[in-house]
């Protein structure tokens, strides 16, 4: 053990007062030098700098609120203009299971199942399970039967145009969004 302490104590010795020995000396170089630089010419300076950039805004429907909303933004840049718009789309399917669910919350159980009923995939659900969607308060037997005696009064059948009528729309704002865009 002492043998291994002093062996280690004369390595570190030596590499930090013996490395001064293998070190090469300095070389030094003295030179002195005069110049004269004349120069004749014209500056000129040029900046260029990009053009603004169009910068979509943003929206966070779905941030820390409790919205049915999607936020929808864009934005395009030419040489000459820059164009940015944003908005938002409701969503109705998201509205209908928000609205299911305050009501059952609530204790109205019929009411929140009669709202999800609105979708024809929730009604034909409920009718091949044998629970039927409530009808004008019934429920059960007496829903089943009323629904097959009178199939027309469906309420998902007038919420079914309201869609196209949106889809509609969002075509028309983005084929004159085109048609603005081509323009420039």
């Amino acid at each position: 053990m002492r043998f291994l302490f002093w062996y280690l104590l004369f390595v570190l010795v030596f590499l930090f007062y013996g490395m001064d020995s293998f070190a090469a000396d300095p070389i030094v170089t003295d030179s002195t030098t005069d110049s004269t630089v004349t120069t004749k010419g014209n500056m000129e300076t040029r900046i260029k700098s990009p053009p603004p950039s169009a910068i979509a805004p943003q929206f966070n429907a779905n941030g820390n609120s409790d919205l049915c909303t999607v936020g929808v933004a864009g934005a395009v840049q030419t040489q000459i203009l820059g164009i940015s718009m944003g908005s938002t789309v409701r969503d109705m399917n998201c509205e209908k299971l928000k609205n299911a669910k305050t009501l059952y919350d609530m204790g109205m159980k019929v009411a929140a199942v009669s709202v999800m009923c609105q979708d024809k995939r929730v009604f034909q659900a409920m009718m091949d399970a044998g629970t039927p969607c409530p009808y004008d308060g019934m429920i059960g037997q007496a829903a089943k039967n009323a629904w097959e005696s009178n199939p027309t009064p469906r309420s998902y059948d007038t919420d079914e145009k309201a869609p196209e009528a949106n889809e509609k729309t969002a075509v028309k704002g983005m084929l004159g969004g085109l048609g603005f865009l081509l323009l420039l």
